[in-house]
């Protein structure tokens, strides 16, 4: 019955630090003027919706600019296995490092 506990403690875990990173990104799109679900949609044309980041959308609140930097949010990305999110973010980056020009 222990191992059940920590089982479900480890997704539990996991499950809270994938909404924290769904949180950054969203929240980088935000600082960036683009739209996450744009952006995950071109990374995963054939996946549904992602119903976690559609909830964390709807309810943020962006009174307070959180500046996270394109490197913590590639890394991030790539920590939780999100690689091909992580290139069609780079292409992003290019492209508004070229808008800012």
């Amino acid at each position: 019955m222990e191992f059940k506990s920590i089982d479900e403690q480890v997704i539990q875990k996991y499950q809270q630090d994938e909404q924290l990173m769904i949180r950054l990104f969203v929240q980088w799109c935000a600082n960036n003027e683009v739209n996450p679900h744009e952006l995950y949609s071109r990374a995963y044309p054939d996946q549904q919706e992602n119903e976690t980041m559609k909830k964390i959308v709807e309810e943020a609140k962006f009174e307070e600019e959180i500046d996270i930097d394109n490197e913590t949010m590639l890394d991030v990305l790539q920590l939780f296995g999100n690689d091909d999110l992580a290139f069609i973010l780079t292409d992003e980056i290019e492209r508004l490092s070229k808008k800012q020009i």
